[in-house]
């Protein structure tokens, strides 16, 4: 089967140089997860015929580790935060995200970006993993971890869980996203807003109805950060793996193939959010799909 991912495999502190931007994960936490449950297309025989993908699942075949991470983009004159991941001291439902209290704010600070550095977050989609650390529990009240900055929404996303009613949404708006409206520190805006020189997102809809990537270019260099349009790698080779996540399936299937054959064609990084590691990559056509070179 070849090389296995296991816990003690796991690298945290990955980086990369797109021309003279930075781009730098910060972990906050790795989970194992049965792959049937959440790509149930995923079925061990296909799993297995797939060389390369071995190296992104665990000792057991069925389990995949699963990174919550988030990433700061650095060029120099602007520092954006993509993805806020679950945050510290959230009532949620699901027991990998409930009540955490992880060193998320010490170990972004560790490696140079205290909390007033940031200048923007950036949400990929409103997802309860992707919205948490936009806000801290302070003295009883939710108020924005990272004062500084702008936070950018979809305004595409925004309307859609805005009006949903379901108590994962309710609680997840409640404690994430209200706050910064609250403070003044929103904006919504296209799903092809240019956020600084070099920093744009790209609509990458499907998963969620707004969805976005997080397009960086600089000195020539491409990449982007992909967010929840792909979970797992697999989903490269096979891009109709629906995760059981997915808003629209036919439509998630149909971003990533039309965004991966522009990737490959353009050279760019590919930098899965969910990916353990290495994260990261160039995409290379093969067998009908894509496998990650990293």
């Amino acid at each position: 089967m070849g090389h296995t991912m296991s816990a003690r495999d796991l690298v945290k502190g990955l980086s990369w140089n797109i021309g003279t931007t930075k781009v730098t994960s910060i972990v906050e936490q790795d989970l194992w997860w049965r792959i049937a449950r959440f790509l149930p297309d995923a079925k061990p025989d296909l799993v297995a015929s797939i060389p390369w993908i071995q190296q992104f699942l665990d000792d057991d075949p069925e389990i995949f580790p699963l990174r919550i991470q988030a990433f700061v983009v650095d060029t120099g004159d602007h520092v954006a935060l993509v993805d806020t991941c679950v945050g510290n001291n959230k009532d949620r439902d699901f027991w990998s995200f409930n009540q955490l209290s992880t060193t998320f704010l010490d170990d972004l600070a560790a490696v140079g970006y205290p909390q007033e550095s940031i200048d923007s977050v950036v949400c990929t989609h409103l997802h309860v993993d992707h919205v948490g650390w936009n806000t801290r529990l302070v003295d009883g009240t939710w108020v924005p971890t990272f004062p500084s900055a702008r936070y950018l929404f979809g305004a595409e996303e925004y309307d859609y869980w805005a009006a949903e009613t379901d108590d994962l949404t309710m609680a997840t708006f409640a404690d994430s996203i209200e706050p910064i409206f609250n403070a003044g520190l929103a904006d919504l805006v296209a799903s092809n807003h240019a956020i600084a020189e070099g920093i744009s997102l790209q609509p990458t809809a499907g998963h969620t109805p707004g969805h976005v990537s997080v397009a960086i270019e600089s000195s020539g260099e491409r990449a982007v950060i992909i967010g929840d349009m792909s979970h797992h790698p697999i989903q490269l080779q096979k891009p109709e793996i629906f995760s059981t996540a997915d808003v629209d399936r036919a439509k998630a299937t149909e971003t990533r193939r039309k965004r991966f054959a522009e990737w490959e064609s353009d050279s760019v990084l590919v930098i899965g959010t969910h990916f353990a590691p290495p994260t990261a990559g160039h995409l290379r056509a093969e067998h009908g799909g894509w496998r990650l070179i990293s």
